[in-house]
């Protein structure tokens, strides 16, 4: 079952965020092989999608999502929903975390 951490994220501003991946009795999960994939929705039926750059560190357990600060620009202000997906080197893909996403909004608009 995936844990949930819930996310903020600044409108138009670079995001990064380093989440630890942990078994079942709070140990580091050796990453080496896999790849992760995550995106966050208005909703989780909704159509549009933000995907996260995401980088593995193996030994470590480490998944990192990032974005570009243009990306969140073009992010309306509010409350998301996220995942994240960790592939291993046969393709089974297990959810290891959920949760929101606030996007917070910004009033310095670049000229």
């Amino acid at each position: 079952m995936a844990k949930t951490l819930n996310l903020s994220m600044d409108q138009g501003a670079t995001f990064s965020n380093t989440i630890p991946i942990l078994d079942a009795n709070s140990n580091v999960v050796d990453l080496t092989g896999y790849t992760a994939q995550s995106q966050m929705k208005k909703t989780y039926a909704a159509n549009v999608s933000y995907t996260f750059s995401t980088s593995v560190s193996n030994t470590a357990g480490l998944v990192t999502l990032s974005m570009t600060a243009n990306a969140t620009a073009n992010i309306e202000d509010g409350r998301y929903v996220y995942d994240v997906d960790i592939i291993n080197s046969s393709n089974a893909v297990t959810r290891v975390i959920q949760g929101v996403v606030i996007v917070n909004p910004r009033a310095t608009v670049p000229t």
